[in-house]
C-alpha cells in the first residue's frame, strides 16, 4: 500500500467522553463497566487482548490471546508454559495487557506481575474446554519449529487414539494471573485530544490522575 494512502487513513473519535466525574474510583469496577458494554456491542472476540512480555534482557514480544476471567484483583489467561510467552514470564514476570475496542473508540492498558495459577485451578478450567481443544493442547508444542501442518495433525490423531474422551491436563499447560499495579483507560476524542485517565497502586491504594493525550 502506498505511503500516501496509509497517511490519509484517519477518522474522528466522537462517541464517548471520559471524565473524572464519570469514571469509577476503583479501576476494576471501571473495567467491569466498560467490558459489559463491550459484551453488548457485537464484537467478534470481545475478550481478545494483546499480552506483552519481555525476556530477562528486556527484548519485548506481544501476541493476541483470549482473556478467560477477571475479578477485583486479577486477570486470568491460559497457555502452554513452554511457549515463548511462558518462557519470558518465567524469566521476567512483568507483563502488560492491552484491550482495543474500536467500535467504542476505547483502549485499556493494564500492567502488573504475572504468576501461575494452581494446578487445581488449571485443571478446573481445562475440563470446561471443548473436547477437541483439549486434544489440541497436547498436539501443539507451542512456539517450536515444525516441518509442516501435518505434524500437528498427526499429533492430534495420536492423542485422540491415546486418550479418547478422557483428556488429562498436560503438565506443561495451564493458567496465569496478572495482578495489576497500573491501569490506563483511553477514550478517543475529536482532534486527537483524547481522554486518558490512569490509576497507579501506591501502598495498597489506587491513585488516579489524568494524562495528556
Amino acid at each position: 500500500m502506498p505511503d500516501r494512502i496509509i497517511q490519509d487513513l484517519r477518522r474522528q473519535y466522537t462517541k464517548k467522553i471520559l471524565t473524572e466525574k464519570n469514571i469509577d474510583p476503583d479501576p476494576f469496577k471501571q473495567f467491569d463497566k466498560w467490558f459489559n458494554e463491550v459484551l453488548s456491542s457485537g464484537f467478534l472476540e470481545p475478550n481478545a487482548v494483546t499480552l506483552a512480555t519481555a525476556s530477562k534482557r528486556g527484548k519485548p514480544s506481544a501476541r493476541m490471546l483470549l482473556l478467560k476471567g477477571y475479578d477485583e484483583s486479577e486477570f486470568v489467561f491460559y497457555t502452554n508454559y513452554k511457549s515463548r510467552k511462558g518462557g519470558e514470564i518465567a524469566e521476567n514476570p512483568l507483563g502488560t495487557l492491552l484491550f482495543y475496542w474500536d467500535k467504542l473508540e476505547r483502549q485499556v492498558r493494564i500492567e502488573g506481575t504475572i504468576e501461575k495459577l494452581t494446578k487445581k485451578e488449571s485443571e478446573d478450567y481445562f475440563r470446561t474446554r471443548p473436547y477437541k481443544s483439549r486434544l489440541g493442547a497436547w498436539a501443539s508444542k507451542q512456539s517450536t519449529v515444525i516441518a509442516g501442518r501435518s505434524v500437528v495433525v498427526k499429533e492430534f490423531l495420536k492423542y485422540f487414539l491415546r486418550y479418547g474422551k478422557n483428556v488429562p491436563l498436560p503438565s506443561y499447560w495451564g493458567g496465569y494471573r496478572l495482578k495489576p499495579d497500573y491501569f490506563e483507560f483511553w477514550q478517543g476524542r475529536p482532534n486527537r485530544l483524547h481522554d486518558r485517565i490512569a490509576y497507579k497502586l501506591d501502598s495498597s491504594k489506587w491513585k488516579r490522575f489524568r494524562l495528556s493525550p
